[in-house]
């Protein structure tokens, strides 16, 4: 490639981060000051799997191990379900594990507190998908609702994990991919190649 052929790709390309233990090229990080309030439910929560599904009526978009496990063991497979293998930052049952990575058709590197440009292009192309689509995660997938919640159509559920309580359930709407949104407008890293990423797939 000549000079004459170098672009502003090519810039942004060499001027982004990368998370040097996993080698993911890092997209947006987690400040320490927004770490608590993302403990707050956005939503309600429910522990019974049936029962929430009652209430879905769109995609269904599972983070979480064990929120996949559950809406399988349902009977109702997830359009878009991202799981890691963990929980509360330990490993799964065996049974938990083989049963949700059971059709794992993307895999990404995201490391923790963090959202690579691998997690957001793995994340944009399954929910472009026709079928059910299973993203595995390399590293933690806890952040991952924030970005599914701009990025799913309207109706569709997103569905994370709640420790010790339950699985939140929010309903995408424009009002809830506002306040996403604003929450993410607030992370370090990258911000503006983040949304052109976002923005470009809407």
């Amino acid at each position: 490639m000549t000079r004459d052929d170098h672009t502003a790709d090519d810039d942004a390309e060499a001027d982004a981060e990368v998370d040097v233990e996993s080698g993911a090229e890092q997209l947006l990080v987690l400040p320490e000051d927004l770490r608590h309030e993302l403990k707050d439910p956005m939503g309600p929560i429910e522990t019974d799997a049936d029962v929430l599904l009652e209430a879905v009526d769109g995609p269904l978009i599972a983070v979480g191990d064990v929120v996949t496990y559950h809406f399988l063991e349902a009977g109702r497979p997830p359009d878009l379900a991202v799981v890691d293998e963990r929980t509360k930052r330990s490993a799964v049952d065996d049974d938990v594990r083989e049963t949700v990575t059971e059709s794992t058709h993307l895999e990404a590197v995201n490391p923790p507190a963090e959202l690579s440009t691998e997690m957001i292009d793995a994340l944009l192309e399954g929910l472009e998908r026709e079928e059910p689509t299973t993203i595995l995660v390399e590293g933690e997938e806890d952040l991952v609702a924030l970005p599914a919640i701009v990025a799913a159509p309207e109706g569709a559920s997103v569905v994370y994990g709640q420790p010790d309580e339950g699985m939140v359930h929010v309903k995408v709407t424009d009002e809830h991919r506002r306040d996403m949104r604003d929450l993410l407008d607030r992370f370090e890293g990258d911000v503006d190649r983040f949304w052109e990423l976002v923005d470009a797939e809407r």
